[in-house]
This record gives structure tokens, C-alpha cells and sequence, in this order.
């Protein structure tokens, strides 16, 4: 176990590194992609790639311990599946992808990540961390729900918003303006961050926790890089909108 919290330790500093290196260097797909970083591969086919680890990987995991599994954790693993399935199998194809590429780069390093945290929070969650029988009725976990649930409303409303605007006005990027892109240019990711706290908060455990952090460390760059390019393209951009906090940033 010992082993187990030091590489976790080692996995947040990178995370932090990550999070600084982001604010300087976008990662090159979707909007921001770029020349420079080598062989592109259609970009729903790296989505997929790049996330399956989350659903495969963790069920894997599950099936491994499935004699020691209690009902609380198959209730997380339905949680986490809830988010998985749809980011991996479902929403990849039904977006109009306005590039329809991305380097294969991304995609591995995004493979490994994956690996690694799901790793981290199989094993932490199925392995190390301890719940009581009724942690289902736990006001914790019930509050860590509302707030997993709540952030995957916004989250998911967020992305259909931006998949009906190109259905109704054709290919290439538009101006959202309903919902919470009112106060935001990246609520999507808003609504994901407070997914993973909802996460932390139900599951009750370290590996939750550095997952949040890496969330954050990914998300929080990019919501700045999704704002900036707002700015840039268009000119009627609302100056009162914030890129990912309400009110804030």
C-alpha cells in the first residue's frame, strides 16, 4: 500500500506540471490543432482509442476482483461507466467534428493517461479503500451523487448545445449563447470538473481525489485556450463572459 500512495504522490507532481506546461502549450486537436506533432489520424477513431481504456480497462479490472467486490462498488462502477460509455461510444458519433484529424501523439499520450488512471482509481477504490455496508445511504455518498449528477447534466447539455448549433447552421465553429454559455466559453468543462468532485466526494478516497487533479489540470488550460480563441475569433464576443468559473475566470 505503502508503494501504491508513493506513485500516486509521484502521478499528482506530474499532474501539476502537466497543468503548467498546458498554460503554455495547447494540446494540438479539436480547435487548437497544429502542425509540428506528427502522423494524424482521423479524430473520432483517436477518440475512441484514447478513451477506451476507461470503459474496457476498468471493467477488466472489475471482473478481476469480482468474487471481492461489494455492492458499493459496483454501484461506483456503474457511475463511472455512466460517464465512460457516453464519452467513448456515443458522443464521438453524433459531434460534426470541424477537424476531422489529430496527431497520433495525442492520441497515445491521452491512451496513457487513461491507463494510469484508471489504474489508479481501480485499484484504489477495489482495493485500498474501505466502505461500510450502508455507505450507499451515507449522506456523503449521497451527496457526492447529486453532485457527480448535476455536473453530468451540465457537461453533457454543454456539448449537445455546441452539436445543435452545427446542425442547425452547418459546419465549422458558432457563437453559443444559451444555457450557461451565457456566463462561460468553456461550461463543459465546468460541468466536468464538478462531475469529479461529486467522484471524490461519493468514493471518499485519495485515488478520486488525484483524479479530480488531474481533471483540473487538463481542463482548467484548455477552458483558458477555448476562451482566448473566443476572443480571437469572434469580434462580438461577450466581454462579461468568463472562461470556465462563473463570475471569476
Amino acid at each position: 500500500m505503502n508503494t501504491f500512495y508513493i506513485l500516486l504522490s509521484i502521478w499528482v507532481l506530474i499532474g501539476i506540471g502537466t497543468f503548467i506546461y498546458l498554460f503554455y502549450e495547447n494540446a494540438p486537436y479539436g480547435r487548437h490543432i497544429k502542425d509540428g506533432w506528427g502522423i494524424k489520424i482521423p479524430a473520432r477513431l483517436g477518440w475512441v482509442v484514447m478513451e477506451s481504456p476507461c470503459v474496457i480497462l476498468m471493467i477488466i479490472y472489475a471482473l478481476l476482483v469480482k468474487d471481492q467486490l461489494e455492492n458499493i462498488h459496483k454501484v461506483f462502477l456503474l457511475i463511472w461507466l455512466a460517464h465512460y460509455i457516453h464519452r467513448t461510444f456515443i458522443y464521438p458519433f453524433l459531434i460534426e467534428m470541424t477537424n476531422p484529424v489529430m496527431p497520433i501523439s495525442i492520441a497515445g499520450s491521452a491512451f496513457f493517461f487513461n491507463l494510469v488512471n484508471v489504474s489508479i482509481q481501480a485499484i484504489g477504490i477495489f482495493y485500498f479503500t474501505e466502505y461500510s455496508e450502508d455507505w450507499i445511504s451515507n449522506p456523503i455518498f449521497i451527496f457526492g451523487l447529486l453532485i457527480f449528477l448535476i455536473g453530468m447534466y451540465i457537461n453533457i447539455r454543454s456539448d449537445y448545445i455546441i452539436l445543435w448549433l452545427k446542425k442547425e447552421k452547418g459546419p465549422g465553429y458558432h457563437l453559443p449563447n444559451s444555457f450557461l454559455y451565457k456566463y462561460l466559453s468553456a461550461p463543459n468543462y465546468f460541468g466536468e470538473i464538478i462531475e469529479w468532485i461529486g467522484w471524490a466526494i461519493l468514493t471518499s478516497s485519495i485515488s478520486g481525489v488525484v483524479f479530480l487533479i488531474w481533471v483540473i489540470a487538463n481542463l482548467f488550460p484548455r477552458a483558458i485556450a477555448h476562451h482566448r480563441w473566443y476572443i480571437n475569433k469572434f469580434e462580438n464576443y461577450p466581454k462579461n463572459r468568463k472562461a470556465i468559473i462563473p463570475g471569476v475566470i
